[in-house]
């Protein structure tokens, strides 16, 4: 009965217009970003990390950690709004993007580290995250393992274990096609353009063992914390992202109307929204 109720009072936390369409049926094209005030490689874990800075020394940094395969380039719908208030960081995690990746397995707490690892190179002791999908497993690894490096916590579309994975998820037709969006992308960052199989190879033996955070760990997280997802994610059982607010004490359910997965694409402003009230909240 407790994750009913965190259902129906997620629904009215976050308000929109009825949509004209089926706004998860589609896979809109992010916005172009804007023009960083500081970006560059960092030396981190023995690989190079590449970093965007938006509104740089605006205090309040705010960390933006895409998913599994995407990039910088996933969150051009939300570092405009983000930047009028505070200093936006995104990264591109080991192997996405223009970042390198080393033959190292990957794992989320190696994605932590390097995380961790470029917020040193850059002198910033403590951001907000704001995570998406595998970014915001990183995101639960570092509220975990490190909390004195975050202020709060926004994860959207993350999972604790294999159990919340939908089994149909690889023959979803949108998710195929934000697959392929971020594969187009891969194809004209990545410094190895051409090694797209070899690298969707290696991350997904991490996506076929990982996570694994069992409720005791997640129970020790005193951050404040919103857990996300869309209406109709294509990937997360919802009942697995209630379960997921439910272990962290005080956590926040917020579940977007008409939005997948790709909420952040298929409805910027609600997504949006969501994010401000988080930050915003005391």
């Amino acid at each position: 009965m407790r994750n009913l109720a965190l259902f129906v009072f997620a629904f009215f936390l976050v308000v929109v217009p009825a949509a004209a369409e089926d706004l998860w049926k589609t896979v809109p094209e992010p916005a172009a970003l804007p023009r960083a005030d500081e970006s560059g490689l960092a030396a981190v874990n023995g690989i190079k990390i590449y970093y965007e800075v938006y509104n740089k020394s605006g205090g309040d940094p705010v960390l933006l950690l895409h998913g599994g395969l995407g990039s910088t380039l996933n969150w051009g719908n939300q570092v405009p709004e983000l930047m009028k208030s505070h200093e936006v960081i995104a990264i591109d995690s080991r192997g996405h993007g223009r970042s390198t990746r080393s033959d190292a397995p990957y794992s989320y707490e190696l994605m932590a580290s390097d995380t961790l690892g470029l917020l040193d190179a850059l002198k910033v002791d403590k951001v907000s995250l704001v995570g998406w999908s595998d970014g915001g497993i990183i995101g639960l690894v570092i509220a975990m393992q490190h909390p004195e490096r975050l202020n709060r916590l926004f994860t959207y579309g993350a999972n604790y274990n294999l159990s919340g994975v939908k089994e149909t998820v690889m023959n979803d037709p949108v998710f195929s096609q934000a697959i392929g969006m971020q594969m187009t992308n891969y194809q004209k960052l990545s410094p190895t353009p051409k090694d797209f199989d070899n690298f969707m190879q290696a991350i997904s033996g991490m996506w076929f063992s990982q996570p694994d955070f069992k409720p005791e760990q997640l129970a020790k997280i005193k951050i404040p914390v919103t857990i996300a997802d869309g209406q109709y994610d294509e990937a997360i059982k919802p009942e697995h992202t209630a379960e997921l607010a439910e272990f962290i004490p005080g956590a926040r359910l917020v579940i977007i109307p008409n939005v997948s997965h790709m909420g952040m694409w298929q409805n910027p402003a609600a997504f949006n929204r969501a994010v401000a009230e988080f930050l915003e909240k005391k």
